[in-house]
């Protein structure tokens, strides 16, 4: 593991003197907000390197305590015990400075778009749907976040076809953009009389809500057509043309939406979720461009990919991606066991990215 260069660590701590002298002096909104992000970043990252460079100085004065000739054998034997409990205390400290110096996604702080849908399994990758959108649901109220349905198609036998959902709060993305990808669960149906369990799927895709700076749309690039909405079985739910459909004509990429009555809300609805899928597409796009190979994301980010399987006669869930099993599933399903999954994916993530530094030649 390759040690940090004290000459970085000093350029972080006068950077964050700097910000915080120019914050100090109450700049206009424009250079505030920007300043006050980088204080954020800067602030536990500085705090961190506080930490060990005075953990690492009582290190350094207890060795020479150790070694002084002329120090007494009690004080000594005071030092070497002090001095083994320091030592691993500061490479932690230095291992957690290292996390924190660690690129970030840019995408990180962005609210998400939400979008589950039903795979292969008929009525019951439906209701399996619904319960991902509920597991998620809980999630997002123990993290005191705010989730908004933006568009839904429920299934005659329940839970869901599809439903998208708009979910804000800090740090959103980061959190659920590990939830991407295909989920599996193994379970008996309510129908079924032979007790026989059925594997069916849901999909999962988790997007970084697009703002109009980072995806800048040309209206000439769009076709926008409208329509009167229908519900199930074609039961008109209104009589005006209120219905959107927005095709990108460059990608193909199309989004409906047809929830609301009014035809401008379900046009900007349907907008935010458009910016959010080319915004993805781009990030996508952007990685592949980087290196076809890269790890710095947990898996390979297909959605056609198998990442979790949900095991109900066993109680069991199993994240293929690094071999984790809990035997929590309703926890997890509830919402307060998702974190400690969330977790392992996160760490398993930062050692990728470490791994991959400490890789590199020397400069």
């Amino acid at each position: 593991m390759s040690a940090i260069p004290e000459e970085k660590l000093d350029q972080l701590v006068q950077r964050w003197e700097t910000v915080q002298s120019e914050l100090a002096v109450g700049p206009d909104q424009d250079v505030y907000v920007p300043l006050a992000r980088e204080f954020a970043e800067l602030d536990p990252i500085v705090a961190a390197i506080n930490e060990m460079r005075a953990a690492k100085r009582e290190s350094a004065e207890l060795a020479e305590i150790i070694t002084d000739n002329d120090a007494e054998a009690e004080m000594v034997e005071m030092a070497k015990a002090e001095f083994e409990e320091i030592v691993p205390k500061v490479a932690d400290m230095e291992q957690n400075l290292r996390v924190l110096l660690l690129p970030k996604d840019a995408a990180d702080e962005k609210n998400v778009i939400l979008e589950v849908r039903a795979g292969t399994g008929g009525d019951e990758a439906a209701l399996f749907a619904g319960d991902l959108y509920r597991m998620y649901q809980r999630y997002t109220d123990l993290k005191g976040w705010k989730m908004e349905i933006i568009s839904a198609s429920e299934a005659a036998m329940g839970g869901y076809k599809e439903i998208i959902a708009g979910v804000s709060g800090k740090g959103a993305f980061s959190r659920l953009k590990f939830e991407s990808g295909v989920h599996r669960v193994q379970r008996v149906p309510e129908t079924e009389s032979s007790g026989r369990i059925h594997t069916s799927a849901a999909t999962v895709a988790v997007l970084p809500e697009a703002e109009d700076v980072d995806i800048n749309l040309d209206e000439k690039e769009l076709r926008v057509d409208v329509f009167r909405a229908s519900g199930p079985g074609g039961q008109s739910v209104n009589t005006t043309d209120s219905a959107v459909r927005i095709t990108h004509l460059p990608t193909g990429i199309i989004v409906i939406q047809q929830d609301e009555k009014s035809q401008h809300k379900n046009r900007a609805k349907a907008m935010k979720v458009m910016r959010a899928r080319l915004y993805d597409k781009e990030r996508e796009k952007q990685d592949a461009a980087r290196a076809a190979d890269r790890r710095g994301q947990v898996g390979t980010g297909d959605r056609s990919q198998r990442i979790r399987t949900y095991n109900f006669p066993q109680g069991r869930i199993t994240d293929h991606r690094i071999n984790l099993t809990l035997h929590r599933l309703n926890e997890v399903l509830e919402g307060g066991g998702l974190d400690e999954v969330i977790d392992a994916l996160v760490t398993e993530q930062q050692a990728s990215q470490l791994a991959a530094i400490d890789e590199q030649p020397a400069a």
